[in-house]
């Protein structure tokens, strides 16, 4: 499976066999799964919990690393990650006071909303992603970043799916609003 904007996504057939050793207590397979996912761990983060990236990202491996012997399906392991790593995105940052901009190279990727050239415009949209709820900006990860669908969203998100459509219409509104401000 192709991430968005052509960036390949790790063999995640071939992590299969670590993530069964991992399960099986193999500390060295453990490692070597974390140090795999991490860099999507971290792309996942880095828009939802913009400054406390680094957190969310640190407990998104912990809960990776507790809830590995849970893992039913080693095939399943993308779409697991991916859900506990939005899960704890979005606890970290509703527990954070302040939040600061997003990352330019982050949000270039959130493509469907505007166009980002230069490095003005990049401003203006991560002035406005920061000032965003963060249960939107987790909503447009899932569907501008991942291209889940409604369904695949509200699974990751622990939510309906009628929740997930409203949320993005809301989201993608506020977005085009405080744009043409």
């Amino acid at each position: 499976m192709d991430g968005s904007a052509g960036e390949p996504q790790p063999p995640w057939d071939a992590v299969a066999g670590l993530v069964r050793a991992a399960r099986a207590g193999d500390a060295l397979a453990m490692d070597e799964v974390l140090t795999v996912v991490t860099p999507y761990v971290t792309r996942l983060c880095r828009p939802i919990a913009l400054s406390h990236c680094e957190d969310a990202v640190q407990d998104a491996l912990t809960a990776v690393f507790v809830g590995m012997r849970g893992l039913r399906d080693p095939q399943a392991f993308y779409g697991w990650v991916r859900t506990v790593t939005v899960r704890e995105a979005v606890r970290v940052a509703r527990r954070t006071a302040v939040e600061q901009a997003v990352d330019p190279d982050e949000v270039a990727r959130l493509r469907g909303l505007v166009g980002v050239g230069d490095a003005e415009l990049s401003a203006q949209v991560r002035d406005v992603l920061a000032r965003m709820p963060v249960h939107h900006r987790a909503v447009l990860v899932l569907r501008e970043l991942e291209e889940l669908d409604e369904r695949s969203a509200a699974e990751v998100l622990g939510i309906a799916p009628g929740t997930v459509k409203s949320r993005l219409h809301r989201a993608r509104s506020a977005f085009r609003k405080a744009w043409q401000q």
